[in-house]
């Protein structure tokens, strides 16, 4: 039995435990479908889809499209666990009801050692400082940074953190509750890895521009864990490391304090709330990819996201994302190790825009008019963004590393004595 697809049309979004007994789904009647993140025990097996009619599934049906959609699928090994601190980042500016609904998720979480650094970057209102006040817990502190950016709050939250490892997220999205500490414990579990992403899931599938948004961004990279290294690569990304979303998104992101200072931080001419938009997370682990380290993927560490719910907000987040991306590929253009490794990959990076562009059109109504076009603009108009953005970050005294370090100098020849 083949599974069933979901159309798009107001889907319930929720989570199922396939170890307990399937009970009745009863949501508001306008729900005319179901997306349930199925775990067992605490960890994530796959997603179930399923029809809802008046907002109704029977348990006998529930157990059946169980079965026929994930039945084959053994329990997946429980997910790591550490009670090591992290601190975790939350850059934001001017959204303090999303920020307020964040920090509040990280804080129900179950991990004991937790401290949230809110970064308020640029701030045109007291919304944000209102909101940290507001939630009067000594585990959030209140950081504010002049400058504006993503990339600028994150690096100001590595520099305010004093924990071994630091984790990102951004206001729009709820971490589930064990994301912390499982995050910390993929560290544990595995002292070779520098940074671990997790799963971004919707956490509304209401608006035809949210069904869009989930189909166009694929941010949900699966239940399985996986390591990318350059002495290992993945026989699934021809443009490995050169592959946008592979490895994950700032959404969803944890590193070694250390190992982030060490390779410079966040490209501050990249990001939201920068000249191109986008593109920051991307660069910044295909940074740590090509400097040697090894990257994680932790199925249990996942977040929910709050996806655009109107045509302007979706339109002007693709937009955004394509500038990003045309911003990283000049970075990469300007960069003569890494070109020299990238040309070769050319051929297999068309295939994959041209795969972007066919999910794009496949997202359904919710798409704003004219997307490729929108993508296509987006691209062309990166280039110039990124060297704008470069030379505004330079001017501030922000961070603009190279992508590829280079070599080290050899270490200076001491002068020859005629004792020697």
């Amino acid at each position: 039995m083949s599974p069933w697809i979901a159309p798009p049309s107001p889907t319930w979004v929720g989570e199922l435990d396939r170890r307990s007994p399937v009970a009745d789904l009863a949501v508001d009647r306008h729900f005319t479908a179901a997306r349930l993140l199925v775990t067992a025990g605490g960890a994530p097996v796959g997603i179930l889809e399923l029809p809802l009619v008046a907002g109704h599934a029977s348990a006998a049906h529930i157990a059946s499209a169980l079965e026929a959609q994930l039945g084959a699928l053994p329990d997946p090994p429980p997910p790591p666990w550490s009670t090591e601190p992290v601190t975790v980042v939350v850059a934001t500016r001017g959204r303090p009801q999303s920020l307020e609904r964040c920090v509040r998720a990280l804080l129900a979480g179950d991990h004991a050692d937790i401290t949230v650094l809110v970064v308020d970057n640029d701030p045109t209102d007291q919304g944000t400082v209102t909101v940290v006040r507001g939630i009067d817990d000594a585990r959030v502190r209140y950081v504010l940074e002049p400058r504006r950016g993503a990339s600028v709050g994150r690096n100001r939250g590595l520099q305010e953190a004093t924990t071994a490892i630091v984790a990102f997220t951004d206001d729009d999205t709820e971490p589930d509750r064990s994301w912390a500490g499982r995050l910390a414990g993929a560290f544990a579990a595995h002292p070779e890895l520098a940074c671990v992403s997790g799963p971004v899931l919707a956490a509304r599938l209401v608006t035809p521009e949210e069904l869009a948004a989930d189909t166009a961004l694929a941010w949900n990279k699966g239940f399985e864990r996986r390591r990318y290294s350059l002495a290992d690569p993945p026989a699934d990304s021809a443009i490995f490391p050169f592959s946008p979303g592979l490895f994950g998104i700032g959404a969803n992101l944890a590193v070694r304090t250390d190992v982030a200072e060490a390779v410079g931080g966040f490209d501050e001419a990249l990001g939201p709330g920068s000249p191109t938009h986008g593109g920051e997370d991307c660069e910044f682990l295909v940074r740590l990819i090509l400097a040697g380290h090894v990257v994680g993927y932790e199925p249990g560490a996942w977040v929910w996201h709050h996806h655009r719910t109107n045509p302007a907000a979706l339109r002007k987040q693709l937009e955004g994302y394509a500038v990003g991306l045309g911003g990283f590929l000049t970075k990469i253009a300007l960069d003569r190790r890494a070109r020299s490794v990238a040309v070769r990959r050319l051929p297999a990076a068309l295939a994959q825009l041209r795969h972007i562009a066919v999910r794009e059109s496949d997202a359904g109504a919710g798409m704003p008019p004219g997307s490729a076009k929108l993508r296509l603009r987006g691209l062309a108009s990166g280039p110039l963004a990124y060297l704008w953005a470069r030379r505004v970050a330079r001017r501030a005294g922000g961070r603009v590393p190279p992508l590829v370090a280079p070599p080290a100098p050899p270490p200076p020849c001491r002068p020859l004595t005629l004792a020697q």
